[in-house]
């Protein structure tokens, strides 16, 4: 597919931007918030979701016409809030990398979110706009739990591969942190689950770690509880009461689990990104669909 847009303002902020040089997903994660987009749109949200991915052809071309206007003020550019730049398809491509060229060379300061390992490929580019307005990587990882990891994200690589890549990007001198996004009540909740990645993420180099609760908006909450039926059908009750009648979980929940993380962090402590909050502060960046 073409664009008519490569930069995409998040709703009700003035100082960021997003980028996504795809729509779809090949990692086919059960918790995706984009599926309730996906569903908006009349596309599937269902198991079909991610069998097709759409490629944005002329992306980099409308970024460098977008970089290049005389108000373009260098804002914060955060690539992949809605779909993982490093589909295996940029293995092809290499949209993301050409834009993450444009970015240092405009010197605009710039976020990636990554479930893949072929972030790596790019650390070069990386580094560069680094050491020049800056750049930061976001691995996200919700557990180390390999057969959790199996059943609610089909499609991405081990999450003790995605720790190698954060090592390697942080020899390299790129901050590079941890997301541990989306947090999964009764699966990864844990405080020994929440403890493991954190200490995984600090032992792997992290510069920074953030977390963000499950939504289950339509699309995504049908998908998911349909995993949990197939998977874990004991969690289906508490589920039902933790969402009933909402996509978000309640306060006191959502209080209870930042005091977990927060304990998990203290004997590992890591300060909280720049570029984006901790938190819900992903999801909040999934607009430009």
């Amino acid at each position: 597919m073409t664009c008519r847009s490569a930069l995409n303002r998040p709703g009700g902020t003035q100082s960021s931007w997003t980028l996504n040089p795809y729509n779809g997903c090949a990692h086919r994660c059960t918790f995706c918030y984009v599926r309730t987009y996906e569903r908006r749109a009349d596309r599937p949200s269902d198991e079909r979701y991610g069998r097709t991915v759409r490629v944005k052809t002329n992306v980099a071309e409308i970024l460098r016409r977008e970089l290049e206007r005389p108000g373009w003020r260098r804002q914060d550019v955060t690539v992949g809030a809605a779909t993982d730049p490093y589909q295996p398809a940029e293995a092809r491509y290499r949209l993301t990398r050409r834009c993450l060229e444009l970015l240092g060379a405009f010197r605009t300061p710039l976020a990636l979110i990554t479930r893949s390992t072929l972030v790596v490929r790019d650390r070069d580019v990386i580094a560069d706009a680094a050491r020049g307005a800056g750049a930061k990587v976001h691995f996200s990882i919700c557990t180390l739990d390999e057969d959790v990891w199996r059943r609610t994200e089909p499609g991405t690589p081990p999450p003790r591969q995605r720790l190698r890549a954060l090592s390697l990007l942080a020899a390299a001198g790129i901050p590079a942190g941890v997301g541990i996004a989306p947090v999964l009540p009764g699966l990864t909740d844990g405080q020994a689950s929440l403890a493991a990645v954190v200490q995984a993420a600090r032992d792997a180099g992290a510069a920074h770690l953030w977390w963000d609760e499950l939504r289950l908006r339509p699309g995504t909450r049908e998908h998911f509880l349909e995993c949990l039926a197939r998977h874990w059908p004991e969690q289906l009750p508490r589920y039902r009461r933790l969402y009933a009648g909402r996509s978000s979980l309640p306060r006191e929940e959502v209080g209870a689990l930042e005091a977990r993380v927060a304990e998990a962090r203290r004997p590992f402590p890591l300060r909280p990104p720049d570029l984006i909050e901790p938190s819900n502060g992903a999801e909040q960046l999934a607009l430009g669909l």
